[in-house]
């Protein structure tokens, strides 16, 4: 009997064992580093994780001035130009006025704002359902698109992008 109860058991812990790895390849997760753009120090990493329709998406990043700056999603996946132009505008599939993702009217690529602290370090976290990895819906696919940070904080009113300044990091949101 004691050997059909652990039999049992290693069947029911192969069972589940089997079901946790099968529900963890639903998710894709995609890592980029960042360039130093603007004639600034900054660096950094940045995560996307999709899972079960939402993403999650840090950056960490040093080299900043202490305060608050912006970071953006831009239209596209070139960071060649010494300023961070090349990376176009805000990612906007949808065509709406600039602002706030998650609150009210705003552009798929307006993620907002994060504090460098007085060592110029910095972390942001942002969840969304509005984003995809890879996805056929090219109004939520961030692949191919730019990520840039920004000198200054986003007011989320002026148009089309925040008055956020000049574009110091940029990493191309690429597998």
């Amino acid at each position: 009997m004691k050997k059909i109860f652990l039999s049992l058991a290693l069947l029911i812990a192969v069972v589940i064992g089997c079901k946790t790895s099968s529900d963890s390849s639903d998710s894709k997760k995609l890592n980029i580093v960042f360039e130093s753009k603007s004639n600034s120090n900054v660096t950094g990493t940045a995560t996307f994780v999709e899972k079960n329709g939402t993403v999650t998406f840090v950056a960490k990043l040093a080299g900043l001035t202490p305060g608050v700056h912006a970071i953006h999603i831009h239209e596209k996946s070139d960071c060649t130009a010494a300023d961070g132009s090349s990376a176009g505008g805000h990612w906007n599939p949808t065509f709406k006025k600039h602002g706030k993702l998650g609150e009210g009217e705003a552009h798929k690529g307006d993620i907002g704002n994060f504090t460098a602290d007085g060592k110029g370090n910095g972390t942001i976290t942002f969840t969304t359902n509005e984003w995809s990895i890879g996805s056929e819906d090219q109004t939520k696919n961030i692949l191919g698109k730019g990520l840039i940070v920004h000198q200054g904080a986003d007011d989320y009113v002026s148009q089309p992008a925040g008055n956020a300044g000049a574009r110091v990091a940029c990493s191309a949101i690429i597998k």
